[in-house]
């Protein structure tokens, strides 16, 4: 007997990972045009063009999985492919209950959601047959290695009598499923331009979600496989980015609040600070504000050597540093609703004007803000070593390690920012009643239907044992976000009160950029034959992101069909051993002319209106 078929016997189930997995979509339809989103959480950063396909459409991104036999302790023992002794059928459903759902008007579990507007159905006036609002294509299966084409599209659902497809299935030469999203084709029925950020009826999209299960058989004998998800969301436009709350530092606070995982209570500064203080930093490349504030060469960029060497070390001598910093994030628990303390980020109850209240502002998680606290206090792990990069590729990690890697990267990638509603899903998810164990959500059985909420979704209903928040079926997690998706992203931005400041605070920076480093400027900063100083102004302007979107009333319209050519934040050769440029700098890799004053207040006017649900 091989030593493979000797682990073989320790087999006694399997999962699939990552347990939620992202695919984005793309308008390329080029038969190259994807790549597979990350898979560790600190990914190899791509060359410039990449995202792209060579007539410069934009690729769409596909979550890859794959399935891992476990022994009967819980631990890993090797992948599964498809091959001579392992049989795997993959099933996947995807739908899109968008335009069926109800109005996004703030999340249902905060306690401002009281007094807020109702949430009454969207296409309220469509009183029979609402299963013509749903997008709902027949599940697909795939079991052979290398295989693709029309029979494993997901086609057939429509919206009325339009049909949708929403992606499709394919396998690589061992058997791993790759699963695409839409083409980014949004629409209305009738022909009316969107007017909201996020409930436009008459209107639908190709994103959407669903479960991804495995039958799998191992030398004949038929193994449990837990399940997977999948969440087509929009594309991201800043893949280099992390927001400095991600969705996997959410997910890992609803666990630890469930019980489910441990409260950290001596974190590891490389794996638990120092990505909350980069993110931070490397959000200069995408809001001017944070430019200003954590940005190269500024008093608080925390990536100088220097300066991270100090606050890597542990001991006395820089503990107040560590405390000055730690003290420098927001604590909801102090009722702070000032806009000044980190992040910069606009929380679940922003409105216009800003609302008195702890939820207008984004804080870190509970487990987060703890992790700040130990590390305040000198208990923590002095672990980090710039010297020793992580994993830039999944095939560097351990066969062990590989599932955790893979559901990590995943949704480190995903914002948990403002839930307003959000980027890739919103405020459902921070509920421990949708999660069977950390990170993988329930399954709801087809037998079991879920109830008619009626015509109006209160809070108490949402939140109720009878409500939405347990488990979950094919197109439940995307219903609650913006229909279409472009609209939303068109309509959230930052600086809102120009009084206040033009940049600050913003919504989604890490997926959606606010303010960019331009190509022209990136090279007149290149340009050694002109002055410091129009090098040094080159370097600290930015462009607004949306400046290609027209006419201020026009914006959510041009979005629709503009967002393959927006912007993406890709990565650029800067100058070394300079103390005002760094050796890396990050550029958008297309946009239009620059804006005057009089066009950027047009803007930032427009975006105010909008955000409110009003026409401009």
């Amino acid at each position: 007997m091989t030593n493979k078929l000797l682990n073989d016997d320790d087999i006694v189930y399997a999962k699939i990972h990552p347990s939620i997995g992202i695919a984005r979509v793309g308008n390329s339809k080029k038969e190259d045009g994807f790549y597979i989103g990350p898979q560790v959480p600190n990914p190899y950063p791509q060359p410039a063009g990449f995202y792209r396909d060579s007539t410069g459409a934009l690729k769409r991104e596909v979550a890859e999985f794959r399935i891992y036999g476990y022994d009967a302790q819980g631990k890993v023992v090797r992948e599964l492919l498809m091959d001579d002794v392992t049989g795997i059928e993959w099933t996947v459903e995807l739908a899109n209950h968008k335009a069926a759902w109800y109005n996004f008007e703030l999340a249902l579990d905060i306690p401002e959601a009281a007094t807020a507007t109702p949430s009454t159905r969207r296409n309220a006036n469509i009183k029979t047959e609402r299963q013509r609002l749903s997008i709902t294509p027949c599940a697909k299966t795939i079991a052979k290695p290398a295989t693709q084409g029309p029979n494993y599209h997901f086609t057939g659902g429509k919206f009325f009598d339009i049909e949708v497809p929403l992606g499709e299935l394919r396998t690589d030469k061992d058997g791993r499923l790759h699963v695409f999203g839409g083409l980014g084709k949004s629409a209305s029925i009738d022909g009316k331009p969107p007017t909201t950020f996020a409930n436009n009826d008459g209107w639908y999209d190709d994103t959407g979600d669903g479960p991804v299960t495995a039958q799998v058989t191992l030398h004949g004998k038929t193994l449990e496989v837990l399940p997977a998800w999948v969440v087509v969301a929009p594309p991201n436009y800043g893949p280099q980015q992390k927001s400095v709350r991600t969705m996997y530092a959410l997910m890992t606070d609803v666990a630890v609040t469930a019980g489910q995982l441990p409260a950290p209570t001596c974190p590891s500064f490389r794996e638990d600070i120092y990505p909350i203080l980069k993110a931070m930093c490397d959000l200069q490349w995408m809001n001017a504000g944070f430019a200003a504030g954590f940005g190269y060469g500024m008093p608080q960029y925390f990536l100088a050597p220097e300066y991270l060497h100090k606050l890597a070390m542990a001991g006395d001598t820089y503990a107040e540093l560590r405390r000055t910093v730690a003290n420098a994030f927001r604590n909801p628990g102090a009722g702070d609703t000032s806009m000044k303390p980190w992040p910069w980020v606009y929380g679940d109850a922003m409105d216009i004007p800003m609302p008195p209240v702890t939820n207008a502002m984004n804080y870190l998680t509970t487990t987060q803000l703890a992790q700040l606290e130990y590390w305040a206090r000198g208990q923590f792990v002095p672990d980090y070593d710039p010297d020793n990069a992580p994993p830039g590729a999944l095939y560097e990690v351990p066969v062990a390690e590989q599932p955790a890697a893979l559901d990590k990267a995943a949704l480190e990638f995903c914002l948990a920012d403002a839930f307003h509603p959000g980027c890739e899903m919103t405020w459902p998810v921070r509920h421990a009643t949708m999660y069977q164990e950390p990170y993988r959500w329930r399954h709801r059985p087809k037998v079991d239907l879920e109830p008619d909420y009626g015509t109006t979704l209160t809070s108490a209903e949402a939140l109720s044992y009878n409500g939405p928040l347990y488990a979950q079926f094919p197109g439940s997690i995307t219903r609650w976000m913006a229909v279409p998706w472009q609209t939303d992203t068109a309509s959230c931005r930052s600086g809102y009160d120009a009084q206040y400041d033009p940049y600050l605070p913003t919504f989604w920076p890490a997926r959606v950029p606010n303010q960019v480093l331009s190509e022209e400027n990136y090279q007149q900063v290149m340009d050694l034959s002109l002055s410091r100083e129009q090098r040094l102004a080159a370097f600290n302007k930015r462009s607004d992101w949306n400046r290609t979107l027209g006419a201020h009333d026009q914006q959510l319209a041009n979005m629709i069909h503009r967002f393959p050519e927006m912007g993406i934040v890709e990565l650029r050769s800067g100058i070394e051993n300079d103390p005002d440029f760094p050796p890396v700098m990050q550029v958008e890799d297309r946009g239009g002319k620059e804006q005057d004053a009089t066009q950027q207040a047009l803007v930032r006017k427009t975006q105010r209106a909008l955000l409110s649900g009003r026409k401009p």
